[in-house]
């Protein structure tokens, strides 16, 4: 793969994280169009996306790309009104840079559809245009400041910085490709009125390896004396406008103009002094003179004073000025540090270390084990803090592949957006837990089954908005996502203060479909979870979101092929919450190694409450049965025969144990013959034909070379309650 390859590979993925922004930054701006911070963020998003794409000559990305970023500069001007619909079109223009990324990304997947996306684009093009001359709100009068609103007659500006306009120039990449020549249209502006100071902006030069000698990488920061009109400067720059970024402050501005004009240079400045000339608020000479000034105070060993401090005194620079100008600074400071601390790798090579890792967990195993048989203390004391450097190195390597899960939970705003409003519903999303965090893997096929969850939820749950008026609940519906750790396990919560589930109604389709059988005494947890079932469904109707009888039992597979489980609560005209219960990782666990029957078996540890003995009356009680249950603490214990359960021939051993283990709030016990001690367990999973075992969960690796298998817990306390619940129902 050549540089130019790798650099494309990394656009395309940056671009997908800056589209993901920009449709946050807009549901965000959505509920709170005031946010000028959240909108400037969309400005530069869409900015970046279409330099990058000059960069690579993609002409189509850029084309479409500048004429969003053209409404959105007016949006940033006052000039376009940010509403509902003006959201919705820029969401699908945000849509439609995805399509061409993808189409350049790979060809293949989009083959015969770029008549219909070309058209698609050009009909966006035309509603972006129409947008901007529809605008409800009077464009400002040619002498207005940037990002103020026209001045009333008689209303003078206040606070003056200078008394020339200060133009602000950024030339685009393609400037010299196109035969023009930057300093061409600096000359230019001479001719309409007197340059007093031009300041050359270099920051966006790259490194020399980076450098292409047929690109512009040129701003200028230039103050120029003249009585012509705003339109007549502008059209200085009329051949390249859409190759530039321009921004304009005419004389006698007001403070606000320049602390806009501060917040808008795209450069990352670290020096203040920097800034304020940029701005066109002090002059070089003046930045010049107060630091002279600053370093004589320094020679007469006097307390340095801040230059800040010395612009507002010796220039006259408004404070406001310069403290907007120190805030940005520390932004570029926080910029720069936190990119330093970032660094951008493969997926494929952390999967590798992870891999490797666990070999060196099962080797260490190994090598600890001989060490005990050899009964040789200092080796064996060597191998120890060898498996503990091991452990720590796991720990560490499985943190790398450890993120948050706010990039999952973020995409439903747009699906909720979307959805209420093609449904006519009015429905809020609430994000908690955002910052949890578990394994990458697990994030990454965690989505499609809580996109079935979101989606069933918005067109079954929630109800009309005349309709929950009724009901006496708000207009406004809410969908919650919730996640947090718990017992060595991560739960995701998916709520919705809906009409709820119909018990009766499950249990009567439930019996109609053959599921179960009329009279079967059922919890209303087990008639609840009947929804999971495959082609189970009680709407009324198909609709485009839902209604056919898939996708609830999707979810249910998909969760339980990561070792988790999914369960359902809900109240009638109250709402409905399911919940989601994962492993924090797939790949190396800490495990509790039993013994059943001369078998290995090992148990998640996280998992593990407690170990007691089996009492010979307990053994007496559950008997021959797989599943039973014990007094144990005075408390009824279901409880699982591991030998019994497994099928295999029962060994007779003086001592058996019972394993307390929690998953959720089921509590179950596991009987077996002996306990082995905790063990770093390197999950291996099983292949197709064993898929559908009951009560396993994977397979490791044991030091001794011996294959030992992983329990699938959940799976065991459902199966212990399940039976528990049977005797009671026998004994009653």
């Amino acid at each position: 793969m050549n540089i130019l390859d790798q650099a494309a590979g990394t656009f395309f993925a940056e671009v997908r994280e800056m589209l993901a922004q920009m449709e946050d930054c807009l549901l965000r701006l959505e509920a709170d169009p005031d946010d000028r911070d959240t909108l400037d963020a969309l400005f530069r998003s869409a900015h970046t996306i279409k330099g990058s794409a000059g960069l690579f000559g993609f002409d189509q990305v850029v084309s479409f790309t500048h004429e969003v970023e053209t409404v959105l500069d007016q949006v940033r001007e006052g000039t376009v009104d940010l509403s509902a619909p003006m959201v919705a079109l820029l969401l699908r223009c945000a849509d439609m840079i995805g399509v061409l990324i993808g189409r350049l990304e790979s060809p293949s997947s989009y083959a015969g559809e770029d008549t219909g996306r070309e058209a698609e684009a050009l009909a966006l093009v035309g509603e972006l245009k129409a947008a901007r001359g529809d605008a409800g709100t009077p464009a400002p009068a040619p002498n207005a400041p940037v990002g103020t609103s026209t001045p009333d007659a008689g209303d003078a500006p206040t606070d003056p910085v200078c008394g020339a306009w200060h133009v602000s120039v950024r030339f685009g990449r393609d400037m010299f490709r196109n035969g023009m020549d930057p300093l061409a249209f600096i000359r230019y502006l001479g001719t309409l009125g007197d340059i007093e100071h031009v300041e050359t902006v270099d920051d966006a030069i790259p490194e020399k390896p980076d450098f292409d000698a047929e690109s512009c990488y040129l701003g200028f920061e230039i103050r120029l004396a003249t009585a012509a009109s705003r339109s007549a400067i502008e059209e200085a720059f009329s051949f390249v406008r859409d190759d530039c970024e321009l921004r304009l402050v005419p004389p006698g501005s007001r403070i606000d103009a320049y602390l806009a004009l501060i917040d808008q240079l795209p450069e990352a400045y670290e020096r203040l002094g920097a800034i304020l000339v940029a701005c066109g608020a002090v002059t070089p000479g003046e930045l010049e003179r107060a630091l002279a000034l600053q370093a004589q105070g320094a020679t007469q060993a006097k307390p340095v004073e801040p230059i800040g401090s010395l612009l507002v005194r010796e220039t006259g620079v408004p404070r406001r000025v310069v403290d907007a100008a120190i805030g940005k600074q520390g932004k570029a400071r926080e910029t720069r540090a936190e990119e330093s601390r970032l660094l951008r790798i493969s997926s494929d090579k952390l999967d590798g270390l992870i891999n490797l890792v666990g070999e060196l967990v099962i080797a260490g195993a190994g090598a600890n084990l001989l060490a005990q048989r050899a009964k040789d203390r200092p080796l064996t004391e060597a191998t120890q803090t060898v498996l503990r450097l091991v452990e720590d190195i796991r720990n560490s390597a499985l943190q790398l592949r450890m993120v948050q899960i706010n990039e999952t939970f973020t995409r439903f705003r747009r699906v909720v957006h979307d959805v209420s409003q093609s449904l006519g519903k009015h429905i809020e999303l609430s994000i908690s837990g955002a910052e949890t965090e578990l394994d990458k893997s697990v994030v990454e096929r965690i989505g499609d089954p809580l996109m079935h969850l979101v989606r069933n939820a918005l067109d079954h749950g929630i109800e009309m908005p005349e309709d929950r008026v009724a009901a006496g609940k708000p207009a406004t519906a809410k969908v919650s996502l919730n996640a947090f750790h718990d017992s060595g396990s991560i739960v995701i919560e998916v709520t919705d203060d809906g009409r709820g589930l119909d018990r009766d109604r499950i249990l009567r389709k439930a019996i109609e479909r053959g599921l179960v059988e009329a009279g079967t005494p059922l919890t209303d947890a087990e008639v609840m979870n009947l929804v999971f079932e495959a082609g189970f469904s009680t709407a009324e109707q198909v609709t485009d979101l839902s209604g056919r009888g898939v996708g609830m039992d999707v979810v249910r597979r998909n969760i339980e092929a990561l070792r988790g489980t999914v369960s359902l609560a809900s109240r009638l005209g109250e709402g409905t919450r399911v919940t989601i219960r994962l492993p924090l990782t797939l790949a190396i666990i800490d495990g509790f190694l039993v013994d059943v029957a001369g078998g290995s078996y090992v148990l998640p540890l996280d998992l593990v409450r407690e170990c007691v003995d089996l009492r010979p009356d307990c053994a007496e009680q559950i008997g021959d049965a797989a599943v039973g249950c014990i007094d144990l603490h005075g408390e009824v214990l279901p409880v699982v025969h591991l030998a019994a359960w497994f099928g295999r021939p029962r060994t007779e051993s003086r001592r058996r144990s019972v394993v307390v283990v929690q998953f959720g709030e089921q509590r179950a016990g596991l009987v077996v013959d002996r306990l082995l001690g905790e063990f770093q367990t390197v999950i291996k999973p099983l292949g197709k034909l064993f898929a559908q075992l009951k009560g396993i969960g994977g397979s490791t690796i044991l030091g001794s070379g011996e294959v030992a298998l992983i329990l699938d817990v959940p799976s065991l306390v459902a199966s212990a309650a399940r039976g528990a619940a049977a005797q009671y129902a026998a004994g009653r």
